[in-house]
């Protein structure tokens, strides 16, 4: 038997109620506001009127027609791009794979009030948001639905270890492959092995992440930094002056900024290469930055300031039920629906199993797994629903 239909009922007990004729956790919009989902016990939350991202699950494209109108920052956050080409428009994804494995069909109403408060709050202030909360709590995947909802294109992914500095997500330089092909070059103009010019430099300059964010687009790109916990103590300070200034400065483009002013380069976005002038950037929309944080230490009070601080809760029956949901289609048969509710009894007021150990109890749900008998089955389930705190079955 399947493990998600087309039934119309949502979570009931421990893990709230839903609507008929919705999947749990849906999101209503009624053109003026949107209501959201709440948590077990409680009535709908009608979104405010300023909030332009309202966690509906709707997938769009920076090339649609029509995309979320976002507010104008702050004066103390605007910025005027080094550019002279004007804004670039955010390029289109080649497809949206990467974005519907991530969130599924339509991944709404998995966000509590409380977290879309602060998320607006940071798009309108243009301020970096420092999310927070255990392993599997959906703090990477909120970048992608910030990204997909207001069609903001392919997130910036800039996964932070402890090696990772400053210059890492800003660009990359290959020094030694542009000397390495001047040989060949040399060649090829009649000049000994090696005595040839450089190559162009462009060919040999890729922007990171960061150094992609902050280009002069059109609207806002959305950069995801990944467990920044994780980095050097001196990361979080190299990154005060990039966050308060919007810009940075290529030290090799600068050196040939009188004889090449302008270069073509490539960037984060693989498949596009844009014009750096004079060796600078500058952002004209200040991007949407996410950054990660799984508590491993705390942040130096400077770098918090410039942050809007959130913490993922662990989500809720209902807010399960809608990611379930998303992922499988439809809505919740009663076997998925009471599995659910077992998640979350046993997980109880803990953080310590993730999201992802219950999508995976669903697939085998739905492949059969819960066909053979009951105590294979439960077996089955402890294996998947181990506790991640002490690695061992609870």
């Amino acid at each position: 038997m399947s493990g998600v239909d087309r039934a119309t009922d949502g979570i009931g007990g421990a893990g709230g109620s839903g609507e008929a004729g919705a999947s749990p956790g849906a999101v209503a919009s009624d053109g003026a506001g949107v209501t959201l989902g709440a948590a077990a016990g409680a009535g709908p939350v009608q979104a405010p009127d300023w909030w332009v991202f309202r966690d509906t699950g709707e997938h769009r494209s920076p090339g649609d027609e029509v995309l979320p109108k976002l507010p104008p920052p702050p004066a103390w956050r605007r910025f005027r791009p080094e550019s002279e080409l004007g804004p670039l428009s955010v390029p289109v994804p080649a497809d949206d794979h990467d974005t519907r494995r991530r969130l599924g069909r339509r991944r709404g109403g998995t966000l509590s009030p409380k977290v879309l408060h602060v998320v607006n709050a940071a798009i309108h202030l243009r301020r970096p948001l420092l999310v927070t909360g255990a392993p599997g709590t959906g703090k990477s995947t909120l970048a992608h639905q910030i990204a997909s909802e207001l069609g903001l294109g392919a997130v910036l992914w800039w996964p932070v270890v402890s090696r990772t500095t400053l210059r890492d997500g800003l660009y990359d330089y290959d020094a030694i492959g542009r000397v390495q092909d001047a040989p060949a070059q040399g060649r090829r103009s009649g000049g000994g092995g090696g005595d040839g010019p450089l190559p162009g430099i462009g060919r040999y300059l890729t922007l990171g992440p960061l150094g992609t964010a902050l280009l002069p687009w059109r609207r806002p790109r959305v950069l995801l930094v990944d467990e920044l916990d994780k980095s050097d103590v001196d990361l979080p300070n190299d990154l005060l002056h990039i966050f308060e200034e919007g810009a940075y400065r290529v030290p090799e483009l600068e050196r040939l900024a009188q004889s090449q002013r302008k270069v073509e380069v490539a960037t984060a976005d693989h498949d596009h290469r844009v014009t750096v002038t004079g060796g600078r950037v500058r952002c004209a929309e200040f991007p949407v930055v996410v950054i990660t944080s799984n508590g491993e230490r705390d942040f130096p009070p400077a770098f918090r300031r410039r942050c809007l601080e959130v913490r993922m809760p662990p989500p809720d029956g209902q807010r399960l039920a809608a990611m379930v949901a998303s992922h499988f289609g439809g809505a919740l048969d009663e076997r998925t629906r009471a599995l659910v509710r077992e998640f979350v009894e046993r997980r109880g007021d803990s953080s310590d199993m993730a999201v992802d150990q219950l999508l995976n109890t669903v697939h085998m749900l739905t492949n059969g797994a819960a066909e053979a008998d009951e105590a294979s089955w439960s077996q089955l389930r402890d294996a998947l629903w181990r506790n991640l705190s002490s690695d061992t079955s609870p």
